[in-house]
C-alpha cells in the first residue's frame, strides 16, 4: 500500500514503512468512526451499500462524505493485507470529502456521484497521485496531465479513493512461455480474490499467486470487499468482464469510443476502453453516465455513440425489461465443445457445473418473459472454411506465430504505435521515452523484480516496425472485424432479430472486444473451483463466482443495461464475500 512516494528501498523496508504510514493515516479514522457509531442509533454502513443508498443517506444527513471515506479507509486498513487491492491510496481523500460536504451544505450537488468514494485503475492518469500501470519503471511517476475520465469523475463530485491493483501494463508484458498471472505486477506483487484470499499452495505455482483467479487486470477486488462504492477498469480484451465475473460484480464493457481513452496507458486504440465495475447494475449505470461526459477532442472516437439525455442511463433500468426480448444462445464453442475445421479434437465449451448454472440463467430469462433463440451460433465459430473460422484466428503472442500468419497482430502492432505515442505525451519526467527503452530498463533491473515472468509480449510489440508491418496490421484488423462483427455478432443478431447474445461468464469478451462492441455482465452463480492439478489434500479450493453476459452491437448500452437490470432484479443472486463482513 502506497500513500506517498519516496526513495526506493529494499522491499522489506519499503513494505514496513508503507504499513507504518497507513496505520498512521487511519488511526484517526478508526477513532472518528467509533465516535460516529456511538453518536447514532443506526449508523450507516458502506458495506454492500449502493450508490443511491449512499446518496440518500447523504441527502438526509444520516452520513457525511467524510464519514463514508473514513469507513472505506477503515476497511482498507483492516483487510488490505489480505487482498492487495490498491497500489496507492489517495492521501487527500478526506480533504476532498470535506470539500464535497461543504458544497452539499451550500446546495451545490454536482451529480449522482457527489461525495461518493470511487477507485480507478492505476493506468488512468492522475496528477495528484502516481500513475504506474503496475510497472516498476514508473514507480512514483506523476504525469503532466490527468485523464479525461479522471476529470469527468472529479467534475461529477466523485472522491477518487485509490488507484487499484492491476496486471502490469494491462497484461501486455509476459506471454509464452511464462505468462504473467492475472493481477500481478512488478511494483506491487499479487492481488487476491476476496472469495478465497489465499495463496496457491501447489508446488509448481507456489510463487505467491492467488489460489482463486481474480480475473483480468482491472482488479475489482476492492469493490467486492466494499473498500469503495465502485471502480473504473479498462479493457482491451477481457480486463473488465473477466475480473467482474471472478469477483461477482456487475460491469459495463462499453462500446469503444463511448468513454474517452485520453490519459490512459494504452495497448491499442482499436480495442481499449475504460468502463465501470460495481456491485449492482444500477451503480454501474450511474458510473457509466459520469465517465462518458462530453465528446473529447483528444479522442475522436468519442463521437461514435450518441449519449442519452443528461448522460443518465438509469432511465433504461426497467424491472420488466426482459419481456419480449429476444436472447440468442451461442452454443458452439461458448456452451458446447466444438471441433474447428482441420482440428483433431474439440475445444471450448463449459464443464458440467458451469453448464448447470447457465441452464438456470436461461430458465430465469424465460420466466421473466424473454424469448430464447437457441442455438444462435456465431457464424464464424462454426464456419467449415478454415479461412473464415474465428476459432482458428488467435492473437499473435510471439514472432513464430506472426510468421505463420494464423493470428492477428492488432494488439502487438497497436502497443508499439500507441504506447510510444502515450510516452511522448506525458511530460519530460517520464523515465523511459520508448518501448525499446522500457525493455532495456526492465532487462537492466531484473534483480529488482522488473520482469519476473519475462517480457515476451513487449518483445513482439517492439519488433513491430510501423512501416514494415503496416500492411499486415491493416489486413489483420480487417479480418478481425470480418470474423467477429460482419460474419460474427452482426450476422447472427440480424438473422435471428436478437436483442442480445447471452455468454457464460466472460467467455464472449474476445469476440466482442475486437470490433469494440459493448457487454453488460451480471453476477449470478457460484461454481466449484477445480484447479488442475488439484490442491493438496486438506487445502480445499473454494467456489468461484460465475456471471452471465449480455452482448450486442455498437452503441447498444441502453438495451444491454435494460436486459441486465431486469435479469438482476429477477434473480438477485449476488453474494458478498463472506470473509469481509
Amino acid at each position: 500500500m502506497r500513500t506517498n512516494v519516496g526513495p526506493r528501498r529494499p522491499d522489506g523496508e519499503r513494505e514496513r514503512l508503507q504499513s507504518a504510514r497507513m496505520k498512521q493515516i487511519l488511526s484517526v479514522g478508526f477513532l472518528l468512526i467509533a465516535g460516529a457509531a456511538l453518536a447514532k442509533d443506526q449508523p450507516f454502513s458502506v458495506v454492500e451499500a449502493t450508490i443511491p443508498q449512499m446518496q440518500e443517506a447523504l441527502r438526509t444527513g444520516r452520513v457525511t462524505s467524510r464519514e463514508l471515506v473514513l469507513q472505506c479507509l477503515a476497511r482498507i486498513a483492516t483487510y488490505e493485507d489480505k487482498l492487495n487491492a490498491a497500489i496507492t491510496v489517495n492521501p487527500n481523500a478526506l480533504k476532498e470529502a470535506d470539500e464535497r460536504d461543504r458544497e452539499r451544505k451550500q446546495g451545490n450537488i454536482r451529480g449522482p456521484l457527489h461525495g461518493i468514494p470511487i477507485a480507478i485503475k492505476d493506468n488512468i492518469q492522475t496528477t495528484d497521485m502516481p500513475t504506474t500501470g503496475g510497472a516498476l519503471v514508473f514507480d512514483g511517476f506523476v504525469p503532466s496531465y490527468e485523464a479525461t475520465v479522471t476529470k469527468n469523475l472529479r467534475d461529477g463530485g466523485a472522491i477518487i479513493m485509490a488507484k487499484t491493483q492491476m496486471t502490469e501494463l494491462a497484461n501486455w508484458v509476459a506471454g509464452s512461455p511464462t505468462p504473467m498471472p492475472n493481477n500481478y505486477n512488478s511494483l506491487h506483487g499479487y492481488g487476491f480474490n476476496p472469495y478465497d484470499p489465499r495463496r496457491d499452495p501447489r508446488e509448481a505455482t507456489f510463487d505467491g499467486r492467488p489460489a482463486l483467479n481474480t480475473g483480468g487486470s482491472s482488479s475489482g477486488t476492492g469493490t467486492a470487499a466494499s473498500f469503495w462504492a465502485a471502480n473504473v477498469g479498462t479493457e482491451t480484451s477481457g480486463s473488465i468482464l473477466s475480473p467482474a465475473n471472478a469477483n461477482m460484480l456487475a460491469a459495463v464493457k462499453p462500446t469503444v469510443g463511448r468513454i474517452s481513452r485520453y490519459g490512459v496507458i494504452p495497448i491499442t486504440a482499436d480495442q481499449d476502453t475504460p468502463g465501470p465495475m460495481a456491485r449492482s447494475v444500477t451503480d454501474a449505470a450511474i458510473l457509466l453516465g459520469v465517465l462518458e461526459g462530453q465528446p473529447d477532442p483528444n479522442d475522436p472516437a468519442t463521437t461514435r455513440c450518441t449519449p442519452p439525455p443528461n448522460h443518465d442511463y438509469r432511465q433504461f433500468l426497467k424491472a420488466d425489461g426482459l419481456k419480449g426480448a429476444r436472447i440468442g444462445i451461442p452454443r458452439a464453442n461458448y456452451y458446447d465443445k466444438t471441433t474447428p475445421p482441420g482440428a483433431d479434437k474439440p475445444r471450448g465449451g463449459l464443464n458440467d457445473d458451469q453448464a448447470k448454472v447457465m441452464a438456470q440463467a436461461i430458465d430465469a430469462l424465460k420466466q421473466a418473459g424473454a424469448v430464447i433463440v437457441d442455438p444462435s451460433d456465431i457464424p464464424s465459430a462454426v464456419d467449415k472454411d478454415a479461412n473464415n473460422n474465428l476459432l482458428l484466428w488467435s492473437i499473435c503472442s510471439d514472432m513464430d506465430e506472426v510468421k505463420d500468419r494464423k493470428c492477428s497482430t492488432v494488439l502487438a502492432y497497436g502497443m508499439e504505435r500507441d504506447f510510444n505515442k502515450w510516452l511522448s505525451s506525458v511530460g519530460k519526467a517520464v523515465p523511459v521515452k520508448s518501448l525499446t527503452e522500457l525493455r532495456r530498463w526492465n532487462t537492466a533491473h531484473q534483480k529488482a523484480g522488473s520482469i519476473k515472468y519475462g517480457q515476451s509480449l513487449l518483445d513482439i510489440s517492439d519488433a513491430m516496425d510501423l512501416e514494415t508491418y503496416r500492411t499486415r496490421y491493416e489486413a489483420d484488423r480487417a479480418r478481425d472485424l470480418a470474423l467477429t462483427a460482419t460474419h460474427g455478432i452482426d450476422e447472427v443478431m440480424k438473422a435471428n432479430k436478437l436483442d442480445a447474445l447471452l455468454f457464460p461468464g466472460s467467455t464472449g469478451a474476445n469476440v466482442a472486444a475486437r470490433p469494440g462492441y459493448p457487454t453488460v455482465i451480471v453476477p449470478f452463480g457460484m461454481v466449484p473451483n477445480a484447479p488442475t492439478p488439484p490442491f493438496p489434500e486438506g487445502c480445499n479450493a473454494k467456489p468461484t463466482p460465475f456471471g452471465v453476459s449480455f452482448t450486442c452491437m455498437a452503441c447498444s448500452e441502453p438495451t444491454l443495461l435494460r436486459l441486465g437490470y431486469a435479469f438482476e432484479q429477477a434473480t438477485k443472486r449476488r453474494v458478498p464475500p463472506p470473509a469481509f463482513p
